[in-house]
């Protein structure tokens, strides 16, 4: 299993700025990775042999991070991100994708994981660090399980297109109205109202099956 960790970086592939294609081109873009996550989770479910290297490429950040940022520590993170990936495959006959998807049952193992973990260590308060997401951005200080919550809608966020993304944003981040949003990013109200509604259909399954205590 040593061999997972020494596996190419796990990362979010750039692509390029979707607003030069035309609409029906960005849907598809940013249906691409969801259905590659539904593919590696079906894979998994599955029990095909290729499915943990595939879910450590596909997520291992998303753990890392979460991991890393919890723990304060990157080579106790690098332990406890291993452990979450080796826990999940042996139990992976728990895993149901009509619940939710792979990337939350994989961050509710990682809850536990990071519970053990502090509960093996000699001292007690956790170093203060500079962490950032897959996205090289800052993360706030939160409670863990928010933490968890908060890493796993910023990765559903990447898969909206940037116009997508700034209306989600200003509508739950600034507490703005769809009438607010429109006039100032100079959108009809039902374009607002459209993205809001996609997004949220995007983020809610992201945010399901986060439950187990395997």
């Amino acid at each position: 299993m040593n061999a997972l960790l020494t596996a190419p970086a796990p990362g979010v592939t750039r692509r390029p700025d979707p607003s030069h294609y035309r609409v029906a081109v960005v849907a598809a873009d940013e249906d691409s990775r969801d259905a590659d996550d539904a593919a590696i989770a079906a894979a998994w479910a599955s029990g095909d042999g290729t499915a943990l290297r595939q879910a450590f490429e596909q997520f291992g950040t998303l753990v890392f991070t979460y991991c890393m940022r919890s723990l304060g520590d990157r080579d106790a993170a690098a332990d406890c991100s291993q452990e979450v990936f080796i826990s999940a495959w042996r139990s992976r006959d728990r895993f149901d994708p009509s619940k939710g998807t792979l990337a939350g049952w994989l961050m509710g193992i990682a809850r536990y994981r990071v519970v053990d973990a502090h509960r093996r260590r000699s001292s007690t308060p956790t170093p203060d660090v500079d962490v950032t997401d897959a996205k090289g951005d800052a993360v706030e200080d939160a409670h863990p399980d928010q933490l968890a919550d908060q890493l796993l809608v910023q990765r559903a966020l990447e898969t909206l297109s940037p116009r997508a993304r700034q209306v989600v944003e200003l509508a739950f981040w600034s507490d703005m109205t769809h009438t607010e949003i429109a006039e100032r990013l100079d959108l009809p109200l039902g374009t607002v109202k459209s993205d809001v509604r996609r997004a949220l259909q995007r983020l809610r399954p992201h945010l399901e099956g986060g439950g187990t205590d395997v």
